[in-house]
């Protein structure tokens, strides 16, 4: 009985193992959801997905964008937008953007760089005809004998020599009876110098307006880019920005001035050490005027002694 009971309980052993080795893979087979049978179609390839990217730091605050950057005028006031941005620099467009005081500098000194050239022009078309004319009548009057036939030659033409020849004659007969040649010469002289120096002035009316603008064009253009600058390093602090394509605008502005100066004053200096060259050159030419009514004047005297009676006893006596 024990024996067949043995037996019995070696032949249950053996399958327990066997079941218990089986029991594993069934259940592997029985979690394994059935596969669908395979497609005729090709197989969807999909895209790789994106790497992980590990979180970016923390950026800086973003710089101003241009519609809203800020640009400094001569006058201090900030410009915004894009026209600040792309603002051209141009003489004109900084004219503009100038304060109200460095407008007037500026318009100052351009009036006064026309004033310049205008002068330069009038007084060189006065010049050449002034000169032309008087060695015209010189010319005229150089085989003269007397005062009278000299003045038959000028005619009615008026110019200084006319008026040379016109204060010789008038002595002459305000000092009829006297016989001090020397007395009347002399008043001729002095109206002959009354004379050129009327012409001296005549002739060098505006070179003093020349001379002045020439000396103070530029420090009135300086006065104005030193306004100019105060303004723009005032409209510095109000933005509290040290960017030059901010600060250039302004102090361009500022030194616009100065640059006109130097323009209404560098011609002005030139003009007037030409003029001043030219004017010597022509009064030269009145002082030989003057000197032909004098020696015709002298002539005259000498041929009024003459032909007197007294004149005549003297030289028969010398």
């Amino acid at each position: 009985m024990n024996v067949s009971r043995f037996r019995a309980t070696c032949g249950v052993i053996p399958v327990l193992a066997m079941l218990s080795l089986a029991s594993p893979s069934f259940a592997q087979q029985k979690a394994t959801p059935p596969q669908a049978p395979a497609s005729t179609q090709p197989p969807v390839v999909q895209a790789p997905a994106a790497p992980v990217q590990a979180p970016a730091p923390a950026a800086a605050p973003p710089a101003p964008a241009p519609e809203t950057a800020t640009s400094l005028t001569g006058s201090g006031r900030p410009l915004k937008g894009e026209a600040a941005a792309l603002r051209e620099l141009s003489p004109w467009s900084m004219f503009l953007s100038a304060d109200i005081l460095v407008k007037a500098v500026m318009i100052g000194l351009a009036f006064a760089s026309l004033l310049t050239w205008t002068i330069f022009i009038a007084k060189m078309i006065e010049l050449a005809v002034a000169r032309r004319k008087l060695k015209t009548a010189l010319d005229k009057i150089a085989d003269s004998r007397s005062l009278a036939e000299a003045q038959f030659a000028l005619g009615a033409k008026r110019g200084v020599l006319s008026s040379f020849l016109a204060a010789a004659m008038r002595e002459a007969r305000l000092s009829a009876g006297i016989s001090s040649d020397n007395g009347i010469k002399e008043r001729a002289g002095s109206s002959f110098a009354e004379i050129l120096r009327a012409e001296a002035r005549r002739i060098r009316l505006g070179m003093g307006l020349l001379a002045t603008i020439g000396a103070t064009s530029p420090f009135v253009g300086l006065f104005g880019t030193v306004w100019g600058i105060m303004n723009s390093f005032i409209g510095i602090s109000k933005a509290q920005t040290t960017n030059l394509a901010v600060v250039a605008p302004g102090i361009a502005e500022a030194l616009l001035a100065t640059a006109i100066g130097l323009v209404a004053a560098i011609p002005a200096v030139i003009i007037y050490n030409h003029f001043a060259r030219v004017t010597k050159t022509y009064l030269e030419l009145v002082s030989r005027a003057s000197g032909a009514a004098a020696r015709l004047l002298s002539r005259d005297l000498d041929r009024t002694h003459v032909s007197s009676p007294g004149g005549a006893r003297s030289r028969a006596a010398e």
